[in-house]
């Protein structure tokens, strides 16, 4: 199906960077990025997959049925992502809030050209019927000069939720929670901008450069971006294992390492921080032991602190091994959309932000990866992204926080902005 190559590349950096460049000329383009984050679990260094031989989009109806066939059919290395309203296929449950970026629900494609980067080791995997133009691409890419633009327009963002409004929200879904209709609940609101002009690219390594996040993606399906700087990994299949890496607990980095310190032991004792993490922890051990052997999830980690260039981050590591008789679309299925993105109990919590939400989700909160032709996967969680339209030009970001007996809102909007900081300052923001 596919011929192997290998190289010695001597500055994986400056490789990356081409790889990069070179990647844009294609339709749809996906490039993963570990930004070299000390992590267990990591396969890779960057990854890039190009140019679609097939492609599956839909929407939300049959879409998990439509990926298990796809899926099953080309037994091949698979690319794309699921938004969060695939809840919908799922549970009986519905969306109308406004959306302005128009994303496909579900897209995936099985690339003619993938490139595996490790340390100073690259594998080149391409489709047979394509394999005469590796040394052509491998010349292109060496001498691909990554020569970007500034975006002409500075872009100016809105809020799609006012702070009065917000705090508001939150004050309901405080009485919700008061009144036993949840424990916890991600609350997310959008910043946009219309007629908006901006270089993808440009954006993505700005994002990037300041992130340096684990599961970083440049993904582009013709007009349709994602910038994604995200430190979370929803899900991770090797073999019969399966691992989940949920956060929750968010606190500020510092240029003082006495004040930076203070900031992670704050995170580290916090107890609503702490509440949070065990109740989704508790969720996602839930959601894994649908498809898992009888006694085989276990919690690796519980709330430990990881550091990021911009935030401390609370993160639990649950894993399990998977049933034989489930398929690795079921995993997906009976734990989608992530925990930590939703809140508990999760159906209940869906169906409350919905209606507290003022923007349809898509992609924010849903999950971009891939699959292997022996059935593993690994995908992130879509938060700290840049999504944009280039056709209507519409650009928008989401953040969140959780919501918890302990909230005060006036806190929760801080938290809010202090995630929001990363995506306004990549979009030169004014507004914010």
């Amino acid at each position: 199906m596919r011929v192997s190559i290998h190289k010695y590349i001597s500055n994986p950096e400056q490789f990356k960077q081409q790889l990069l460049g070179w990647s844009q000329q294609f339709r749809e383009v996906v490039f993963l990025d570990s930004n070299s984050y000390p992590q267990e679990y990591s396969s890779f260094d960057c990854l890039v997959a190009v140019d679609a031989f097939t492609s599956l989009k839909t929407d939300l109806h049959n879409a998990f049925e439509d990926l298990k066939q796809y899926q099953q059919t080309t037994k091949d290395w698979l690319f794309g992502y699921l938004s969060y309203d695939l809840k919908n296929d799922i549970e009986p449950l519905k969306s109308s809030n406004f959306d302005g970026l128009y994303f496909p629900d579900l897209f995936f494609f099985q690339p003619k050209k993938i490139l595996i980067l490790k340390e100073n080791q690259l594998e080149i995997k391409y489709l047979f019927f394509c394999d005469d133009e590796v040394e052509q691409d491998f010349e292109e890419i060496i001498h691909s000069k990554n020569d970007s633009f500034d975006t002409l327009d500075k872009v100016k963002v809105k809020q799609r939720i006012s702070k009065e409004l917000y705090l508001e929200k939150v004050t309901k879904m405080l009485e919700h929670i008061h009144a036993g209709d949840m424990y916890e609940a991600n609350f997310c609101m959008e910043f946009y901008a219309e007629n908006a002009v901006i270089n993808p690219l440009e954006k993505f390594q700005k994002l990037n450069q300041i992130s340096k996040a684990p599961f970083s993606v440049f993904f582009k399906n013709n007009k349709h971006f994602l910038l994604c700087a995200s430190p979370e990994r929803y899900l991770k299949k090797v073999g019969d294992k399966i691992i989940s890496q949920p956060i929750k607990g968010t606190s500020k980095r510092f240029f003082d390492t006495i004040e930076d310190e203070k900031s992670k032991h704050n995170l580290e004792n916090d107890a609503k921080e702490r509440a949070e993490n065990i109740m989704i922890t508790d969720l996602v051990r839930n959601d894994l032991s649908q498809t898992a052997q009888k006694g085989s999830v276990e919690v690796a980690e519980l709330c430990k602190i990881y550091s990021f260039l911009q935030v401390h981050q609370m993160i639990s590591t649950v894993t399990s091994k998977l049933d034989a008789q489930y398929s690795p679309i079921d995993v997906l299925r009976t734990t989608f959309p992530m925990g930590s993105m939703t809140g508990a109990p999760k159906i209940s919590v869906m169906k409350i932000i919905e209606n507290q939400e003022e923007t349809k989700r898509g992609l924010y909160s849903g999950t971009v990866g891939y699959f292997t032709p022996e059935g593993d996967f690994d995908f992130n969680v879509v938060i700290r992204s840049i999504l944009y339209n280039q056709e209507n030009k519409y650009v928008s970001f989401s953040v969140g926080s959780a919501i918890t007996a302990q909230s005060v809102p006036e806190k929760e909007y801080e938290e809010c902005l202090l995630k929001a900081k990363a995506m306004a300052e990549v979009l030169k923001s004014s507004g914010i």
